[in-house]
């Protein structure tokens, strides 16, 4: 519900891929239904029969990469046991009439990105988490560099039953892929397109919206406020590098984007001073995030922009972010069917709630 309580029921439409919808439909939220129940976290460091603990590095593949070092690591790198993609075979694609099928060709690996079983992420360092971009930085340049046949290196993570996570001990996963993901091409086409016609990025300008554009909207025969946009109202935090923005068009209730303030393309051009800001950020917002709904399941992963040749003149046009989507309730068959998300609480308010916590 916005802030005047009055219930909001409004399509809107995601200025990056228009062809995505999302309703916003507060009063919804005022339906009877069961308290969603909060997941019970796991606090303990260790647990004896947990493959991703220290001391059970035999219960896991063989290491692919460490940080500091194998002995006494505080991340490390193994291949996934139950790969999607692998690179254990190759076959060659096939065209079955209007049936296409390509080689499930890359590499699927899992980060164990803490030693400490259950510790959250809004309850890692800086450094550390400055660490663990870095150490994504690393393994997404070895993977592009190690076969052409890979196209895009997707670092992601499930916290949560909910959120798809199969192991409860922190961890993140890598895959790499011999195609771009729809989603990312979408991304791509449109922000190009954008480019195209208005000679600037599109989250660069969503950015500066964001920073700068305040509107209010009259109802023409009451004269009554029928929308007031502030300036700020969708941002949660602004640093010297990066800004946490609520989307206007929010997918899940309390979704968070995280961008480079200023324009960058890839990921893979941060430095280590940007990456310690962000992992600031990062921090801050997962904090802000458990404060407001206490126990969140999500999902995090990385968009940037694709490499090859195909991708040579879209460096002005995307921008790479981290998206942050909670998972605060299940899709119902009308968000499968319809393909329209729908959020029971605004943007506006969720960004107020997490923009307000004290940290």
């Amino acid at each position: 519900m916005s802030s005047d309580d009055t219930p909001t029921r409004e399509i809107r439409i995601n200025p990056i891929v228009p062809t995505e919808s999302v309703l916003v439909s507060t009063a919804r939220g005022m339906r009877p239904r069961k308290a969603e129940e909060k997941i019970e976290r796991d606090n303990r460091k260790h647990v004896e029969t947990c493959p991703f603990c220290k001391g059970n590095e035999e219960k896991t593949p063989p290491t692919i990469k460490s940080w500091p070092n194998d002995e006494e690591w505080q991340m490390r790198i193994v291949p996934n046991l139950y790969p999607v993609l692998g690179d254990d075979r190759e076959q060659t694609s096939l065209t079955l009439g209007l049936q296409q099928v390509i080689d499930g060709y890359g590499r699927h690996e899992v980060v164990i990105d803490n030693p400490a079983h259950g510790i959250a992420m809004h309850e890692m360092d800086v450094a550390h988490l400055q660490q663990l971009f870095i150490l994504y930085h690393q393994r997404m340049k070895e993977l592009y560099t190690s076969d052409p046949r890979l196209k895009y290196v997707l670092v992601f993570k499930n916290f949560g039953p909910a959120a798809g996570a199969s192991i409860p001990h922190t961890h993140s996963q890598i895959i790499a892929m011999p195609v771009v993901p729809q989603n990312v091409e979408d991304e791509v086409t449109n922000s190009r397109n954008y480019y195209n016609k208005h000679n600037q990025c599109v989250f660069c300008s969503l950015i500066d919206e964001a920073l700068t554009y305040e509107a209010t909207i009259y109802d023409r025969e009451s004269s009554e406020i029928r929308r007031k946009i502030d300036v700020g109202q969708y941002v949660i935090e602004k640093g010297k590098r990066f800004i946490a923005i609520k989307p206007f068009a929010s997918r899940f209730e309390w979704e968070v984007h995280i961008l480079p303030l200023h324009h960058e393309a890839d990921f893979m051009d941060a430095n280590e001073e940007e990456l310690e800001e962000f992992a600031g950020m990062l921090k801050r917002t997962m904090q802000r995030l458990d404060h407001v709904i206490g126990g969140a399941q999500y999902n995090f992963f990385m968009h940037s922009i694709p490499h090859g040749k195909d991708y040579d003149d879209c460096q002005n046009s995307y921008h790479w972010h981290l998206e942050i989507c909670p998972r605060t309730s299940i899709p119902t068959g009308f968000e499968l069917g319809s393909g329209l998300f729908v959020s029971t609480i605004s943007p506006e308010d969720a960004a107020k709630q997490l923009r307000e916590v004290e940290l």
